[in-house]
Formats: structure tokens, sequence, C-alpha cells
């Protein structure tokens, strides 16, 4: 059996219409794919962020126990990798797209590696499929494991001024169809502003280019005849690149559509609503569907029992974590998830610290900003963003934008105890560094271990570039 691995670019969970998006043609492939397979609505990604959420579906590790915590290439020294072990197994490996960001291990020889240079800036469909076809046809016999990784609907968005400032020169391939800020809806963790619309706009045109690949790799696969022999997952590597999305711990941050398609063995159209799945059990459940052996170490487990459509005990929690943003900045965050709420613990924030990611360029968070000298209500949304606190508790049945903290809500107390004990209990258990400052919340000392992490001129108490 194949392996065919595609990933999108922060792609917000509720983005597809086949996950209730707002946009009902934003997706026609991605959704026909979920029609012939299985979603899960409850599944995330480790990190929230490109490299580590890469690493962890790679090793099966969380970023503090693999090494990869941002964008370094730290692997610690005998982590195994998914194509490291399937290509000892007799696989032929390639990616396409996301190189450097989705190989823990920089010196791995893929069999065809191709990066968004080779690809239109990771931004056109046609190359893609070309790609593929070419994999495809030199590959005889032998299995093959390909991870497809679209550079869509990463910032800069489609159209944008973004866009045409970083390829001045450059011809990029224009998705199959665009939106205009009446066709689209913000999300509801923003303010609807009208730049905040317009650039929903853009970043829905980088969505339906992202599925033009999904689609055109998909037909590729078609032609070749091997849809019946690939296992196809397709997944989100984080959410949208705007705030409280992308790098961190929030439900728009880890939330992922993940969509398994397996004939023979996945029952097509089905929806798996209750089992909790993280991205560290990529590898076990491809190492346990292709009855190979699983090597020691690993953090995750294998789903394999939910894609035969049975259940699986274990799978009510998912923790989540950060560590550092591109700029290597350190703001460091653990989360908890059941099916009912959402606890977040930020060490970082002591009042001091300002946040700043990626997430902050373009023109929602200009908008924000703006904004905020005559809407008091934008203006808090803002200085929460940028200061945090170091506690949060979200009821996900009634605020699934995470809007309300209700930490100090004395009648969710047993909630907010429960899921601390279990944030506690899990750290424990994979020897989080961050252990100390939840449990005996001396969170300054763990911050200083952090700053001498990040390197030189890292430890920031105001706005840098990321």
């Amino acid at each position: 059996m194949n392996i065919l691995l595609i990933t999108a670019d922060d792609l917000n969970w509720d983005s597809l219409a086949c996950s209730g998006g707002p946009v009902a043609d934003a997706s026609p492939n991605i959704d026909r794919l979920a029609g012939e397979g299985l979603r899960f609505e409850r599944a995330h990604v480790t990190a929230a962020v490109c490299m580590p959420s890469r690493a962890a579906l790679a090793t099966g590790r969380y970023p503090h126990r693999s090494g990869i915590e941002g964008f370094r290439h730290t692997l610690k020294a005998g982590t195994p990798t998914i194509m490291g072990l399937l290509k000892d197994a007799g696989f032929r490996c390639g990616i396409l797209g996301k190189v450097g960001h989705s190989t823990p291990d920089p010196e791995f020889p893929w069999d065809l590696k191709l990066d968004m240079g080779d690809l239109g800036q990771g931004r056109d469909p046609a190359r893609y499929a070309a790609a593929v076809k070419g994999f495809l046809a030199e590959g005889g016999d032998r299995p093959f494991y390909l991870m497809v990784n679209s550079h869509d609907p990463h910032r800069p968005f489609c159209g944008s001024a973004q866009e045409a400032k970083q390829w001045p020169n450059q011809k990029i391939a224009a998705p199959s169809r665009t939106y205009t800020p009446e066709d689209v809806r913000t999300p509801g963790f923003l303010p609807d502003l009208p730049e905040v619309r317009r650039e929903m706009a853009e970043y829905f045109g980088s969505v339906r280019r992202c599925d033009d690949t999904v689609g055109a790799v998909l037909a590729e696969l078609d032609a070749a005849g091997r849809r019946d022999d690939t296992l196809v997952m397709f997944l989100s590597d984080n959410g949208m690149a705007v705030p409280f999305a992308k790098t961190n711990c929030y439900l728009h941050s880890t939330r992922t559509p993940w969509i398994v398609r397996w004939p023979g063995v996945v029952k097509a159209g089905g929806v798996d609503r209750d089992h909790a799945i993280s991205g560290i059990d990529f590898l076990p459940t491809v190492f346990d569907a292709l009855d190979l052996p699983l090597p020691a170490g690993i953090d995750g487990r294998s789903f394999l029992p939910l894609l035969r459509g049975e259940t699986q005990k274990g799978r009510d929690l998912v923790f989540t974590q950060f560590h550092e943003t591109s700029g290597r900045n350190r703001y460091p965050m653990r989360a908890v998830e059941d099916a009912h709420h959402r606890y977040i613990f930020s060490p970082w924030s002591d009042g001091q610290r300002v946040f700043r990611n990626e997430s902050q360029s373009g023109r929602t968070f200009a908008a924000m900003t703006a904004a905020a000298g005559k809407d008091p209500a934008i203006a808090a949304r803002v200085d929460f963003f940028l200061h945090r606190t170091v506690e949060e508790l979200y009821d996900l049945e009634q605020d699934r934008d995470s809007l309300h903290n209700l930490v100090a809500e004395t009648a969710l107390a047993p909630v907010r105890e429960r899921l601390r004990g279990e944030l506690l209990r899990w750290m424990e258990a994979v020897d989080d560094p961050a252990l100390p400052a939840l449990r005996d919340g001396d969170c300054a000392a763990f911050m200083a271990a952090e700053d001498q992490a990040a390197g030189p001129g890292k430890a920031k108490t105001k706005n840098a570039a990321d």
C-alpha cells in the first residue's frame, strides 16, 4: 500500500465547505475527498506553527521530545522519522513543497524533492500535477510515501499587496475562483471590519487555489491507477495567519480538517465527532495500517480502529503546545481540551512581555489596532492578544471562538481544576520542562530558562518583528 499525505499551509479547520465554512464553493475538491472518506471533527495538530507541527507528524513525538520546538533543525540524536523508517522498509519517498519545514533531518535523501521555487512559489496546481505524474511514472511497483505540501493559503494571500510586493516580477498562478468581501464572512474570533473582510476575501482566494492543487494531485493519482492501493490523508498544519489562530493554543490554532480516504477500509462519507486525534498520532497510524513495527519512544497512538469504523477508548482529551515563533521569540503555552472545554496555560504572560507573530502582518491586525482607538471592546481584544493572562478557560459549546475567558468563574472551578490536573499529569508523563511553572507557580524562573534557550537578544519585552 502507498501513503499520500497532502497538507495545506495555514488553512483554518472551518474554511472548508464540508466543515461548515462560510464560502460554499471554496473547496470542491477537498469536499469531494471528504465525501469519499472519513472526516474527523476533533482533530488537532500538536503545535500551531509550521515546522513543529510537521515534525510531530514525522516523528510521532511532542516538540519538546523531538527537539523541533521552532524553526531550527534541532532533531534530537537517535529520533527516527517516518520518511527514514519507510525508506528503510523499501518505500520511495518524495516531497513537494515546504521541504525544509517538513524534513526534521535536513540530510534525509528524498527520492523526489521539489520546493516552492519549483512549484510556482508553491502555488501552481499544474506544476504539482506534473511532479506527481512524474513521480508515479518512475516508481514501478515499489510502494511510495509522497508528501504534497501546498503553500496556500499561507501569506501572502491571493491578489494582496503583500503578494505583489513579495514577488514583484513573477506571475503567480491564479485560483479557479476569486472572491469579494461580500462573498465571505469574518471569523467570529475577529471583529467584522471592512479591511478584515477584505483580507478574508484574499485568504479565500488562496483557499480555492489550495483546493485546485489538491484536485490536480488526486487526478494524477487516479490517472496512474493508484487510487485503490493508496491511503490518502489531508490536513492543515495549523490555523489561519490572523490573531488568535496560528502560533497559539486556541481552538482555531490547532484544530485541523483531517480527512482520510482508504478504499476498501474507510467507509465513504463518514464523520467522526467523538474521538480526539492529534498530529503525533499520524506516524503510529500509518505504521499500524502498513503492519510495520513501531519504533520506541513514540508519544502518539494509532487510530486505525477508527478508520475501520470502530470505537476507541482514551480519546477524550487532546494536548497541544507552543514554544517559539519563526523569529525565535519564546511564548510557551500548553493546552488541554476535552469535548466541552479548553484550558490554556501561558507562563510567558507577565504583563510586560508583548506577543508578536507573523499573523500581525497584513490588513487584519492593522485594522484592529486602528479601530481600537474608537472602540473599547476592540481595544480590549487587541490588548489581550498582546499580553494574555497566565490561565484561560473556554466553554467550547457556547464559545467556540474563545471570546470569554471563564477561568475565574466560581461555578466552573471544578472544570478548571480537573483540566489543570489533567495537564499536570500529562506534563509529568512526557517530561515537559514547563511542569514546575504550572505545578509550583514559578513562571519567572521558567521564562528565564526559556529566554536563555532562545539565544542572545531574544528576551522580548516589547514588540519585535517575527
